[in-house]
């Protein structure tokens, strides 16, 4: 009997796999690509699920999210959460498409190892219930890790799960689960795969701000987790690297017609500007280059158009901390 595991690359990933092996069910481990995380951490999760794939032998699929998700994500039916994060219409997403997989790989049921209680919008009794519900999963979705807080399943009347071997953990504590991994004899493992960056203020802030000037407002999307972002108006934003590092996302970012900003002669922090960029706007973020140059002096800045190499010099005067704050995103 095959079974759909659906992980994230945390230790309930793990868990959950090991509990079904240890039943005679052969997981299929299923994760989502999604852009709403950053790419440091894409790639942390996604070498704990290949690591967990060769080391307990479990097929792993990686699905890229189509543009259906994205549409999906930007008029949740169900809303929002404290945030920017569209958690119940993610989860109800993600479940259909697991059960269009159980049937391509012939298994019998699908298996999430949400633990009751754990997160406040998406994993409450009533939310569990809605996305079971909607996502055409009732009665074959199996909260492996609080089994025992919820009703039988088909995979437990039938006895392919047996129920002495289900769990009912509920609540945000990881204790049950860190003392479960040792039994099992899972000495490594990462820590909770959390990290949605919907759920992160700042960054919705300036998803937000991206949505209410942008027609297609995932278009760059990784963009926004990089540096510290300036509406200049409606049709231009600055984008400034806080460090060397975020200096090269940045380049590696730049597209024809943007613009690019950095000090002349001295080390300092490089911009990079989109949209319209008149006298205005080009004099401001220079102005903004220079105060995290050196800040209250004047600078002198390198300015070009890309694809343009050759650059205009101009010396510019910091902006002040009271223009800076109402310009940040």
């Amino acid at each position: 009997m095959k079974a759909i595991v659906l992980v994230s690359g945390g230790l309930d990933s793990y868990l959950v796999v090991r509990l079904l092996q240890a039943q005679g069910i052969e997981p299929v481990a299923v994760h989502f690509r999604t852009p709403f995380y950053k790419q440091d951490k894409i790639k942390m999760m996604e070498d704990a699920l290949k690591n967990m794939s060769r080391s307990l032998g479990v097929k792993l699929i990686l699905e890229n999210l189509n543009e259906k998700y994205f549409q999906a994500m930007q008029n949740p039916r169900y809303g929002y959460g404290k945030n920017f994060n569209p958690c119940i219409d993610c989860k109800i997403f993600m479940f259909r498409r697991a059960k269009e997989l159980m049937d391509e790989q012939r298994a019998g049921f699908v298996v999430s190892g949400e633990v009751l209680g754990q997160r406040p919008m998406s994993q409450n009794r009533e939310s569990m219930k809605l996305i079971e519900k909607e996502s055409g999963l009732e009665g074959i979705l199996v909260r492996l890790l609080s089994a025992k807080l919820f009703e039988a399943t088909i995979a437990e009347q039938k006895g392919w799960l047996k129920p002495e071997a289900l769990l009912g953990i509920s609540g945000r504590s990881r204790k049950i689960q860190i003392a479960l991994a040792q039994r099992l004899g899972i000495r490594q493992y990462p820590w909770p795969a959390g990290g949605c960056l919907l759920t992160e203020a700042s960054f919705c802030h300036r998803l937000k701000d991206k949505k209410s000037y942008c027609r297609n407002f995932l278009e760059d999307f990784e963009l926004l987790t990089v540096g510290r972002h300036f509406r200049l108006s409606p049709e231009f934003k600055f984008i400034v690297g806080r460090n060397e590092k975020e200096n090269s996302q940045l380049e590696v970012f730049t597209k024809k017609g943007d613009v690019w900003i950095e000090p002349a002669d001295i080390p300092g922090p490089s911009g990079l500007g989109r949209g319209l960029c008149g006298v205005k706007e080009k004099i401001i973020s220079a102005a903004i280059i220079a105060r995290y140059t050196c800040s209250g002096q004047e600078v002198e800045v390198l300015y070009k158009k890309i694809p343009e190499t050759a650059a205009q010099r101009f010396k510019a005067k910091a902006l002040d901390e009271e223009q800076l704050r109402a310009l940040r995103v």
